[in-house]
């Protein structure tokens, strides 16, 4: 039988192990700072039909395709999905209407293009939605930032920061509350205990029903590019 690989240890001040399978199907392990990697390795081991069920229902899954960036490709902006039309004249670089609407003298660089209006995007409505729950639920972040998080959709730092992944903005904005709400409630509650599940139910009762869309579709929500991503 084919071994289990751990793909990566990160090691922090937390009091629980977490075994995080990713979307690309790599094994990640989030472990207090002394845990012994012998120990995590027969964990592992006790958990490995877990593991591999749930490595092959990642494994399942359609893979997104490519981005070519060309007239009629598909892309998601608030859990609705826009083609993209290409435009002789135009404005500015990009435009949502109907369509995403993208320059013609941008099209070389429409990858970069793409990318920085996801961002701004991001920056504007992710940002608006968590200081709306931080006025909700009185849980004050120092700081709200929108990063490259490739594995991660959200995160919080000992000092009061949140951090959210632009690719977020790809999604619902219900996905979206569920996410700024969960790294809210990690401000007072570090860990993933009964209490702090009580505290992201307590403002969203079907917080279980949103974590389960998020799961299901990520996939979905990323954008794969056909040439090197060199300068990401």
């Amino acid at each position: 039988m084919e071994e289990i690989k751990i793909s990566k240890i990160i090691r922090s001040k937390r009091k629980t192990i977490a075994l995080v399978l990713t979307q690309d199907a790599a094994l990640v392990i989030r472990a207090p700072l002394k845990t012994p990697v012998d120990y995590l390795e027969s964990l592992v081991n006790k958990k490995r039909d877990w593991i591999r069920a749930k490595l092959q229902e990642i494994q399942s899954k359609p893979k997104p395709r490519a981005k070519e960036f060309i007239n009629g490709e598909s892309f998601f902006y608030l859990g609705k999905s826009y083609k993209l039309k290409i435009e002789d004249s135009l404005g500015g670089d990009i435009e949502l209407k109907e369509n995403l609407l993208l320059s013609q003298e941008k099209v070389p660089y429409a990858r970069d293009v793409v990318k920085k209006w996801y961002k701004s995007e991001a920056q504007k409505k992710i940002k608006e939605r968590c200081e709306w729950y931080s006025r909700l639920t009185g849980y004050k972040p120092v700081s709200i930032k929108i990063t490259e998080a490739q594995k991660r959709w959200g995160s919080s730092g000992l000092k009061g920061t949140v951090n959210f992944s632009w690719r977020l903005i790809m999604a619902p904005l219900e996905i979206i509350d569920y996410v700024v709400v969960h790294e809210l409630a990690h401000l007072v509650q570090r860990d993933h205990s009964r209490l702090f599940w009580d505290k992201v139910k307590s403002i969203l009762p079907d917080f279980k029903k949103r974590q389960k869309w998020l799961k299901d579709n990520e996939r979905a929500l990323t954008i794969i590019y056909s040439f090197p991503l060199s300068g990401l």
